[in-house]
């Protein structure tokens, strides 16, 4: 009889115990509803798409504009085609250096890029932020100063009684 009255407690505590992990899963669960739900979230998920799309029109600008220019300005050659060809235990191996100065352009440049949308939008920022404090330091009105001062006068009053 106690073994069955124990059997029973431990099961009741076992039930109670899943409950809780339940109740917790559930928990992390609609906490991570939450957080995909905001705004974070998606605005990342935004970021990332235009990020990529901007990888795309920079690399586009470096192939098809300015590493032609630097060619002709160094001696007319592409970079992408520089490399150093070596043997090594009776392998050829290609080191392709021309494509990591390609891809270090292209970084440099995105870089830049960024780096100038970055100044603009601080820019903007700081005028909104200039003209907000400039009206939140403007002067009150004599009339609504009284007016304050009734106010405070009249909660002192009701304090009082």
């Amino acid at each position: 009889m106690k073994k069955k009255k124990k059997e029973i407690v431990n099961a009741q505590i076992v039930k109670e115990g899943f409950e809780d992990i339940t109740k917790k899963s559930n928990g992390f669960i609609n906490e991570f509803k939450v957080f995909i739900a905001r705004g974070n979230v998606i605005d990342l998920a935004v970021g990332v798409i235009i990020g990529n799309a901007f990888s795309k029109i920079v690399t586009s600008l470096t192939n098809n504009i300015l590493m032609p220019l630097v060619g002709i300005v160094i001696g007319g050659f592409d970079f992408t085609n520089l490399s150093y060809t070596f043997k090594v235990w009776h392998k050829t191996v290609e080191l392709k250096y021309g494509i990591f100065l390609q891809n270090t352009v292209d970084f440099l440049i995105t870089a830049f890029c960024i780096f100038i949308v970055i100044k603009i939008m601080n820019q903007i920022f700081a005028k909104k932020e200039a003209a907000s404090k400039e009206k939140e330091a403007a002067p009150k009105k004599e009339e609504i100063i009284l007016l304050e001062e009734i106010r405070d006068l009249l909660k002192e009053n009701q304090k009082t009684k």
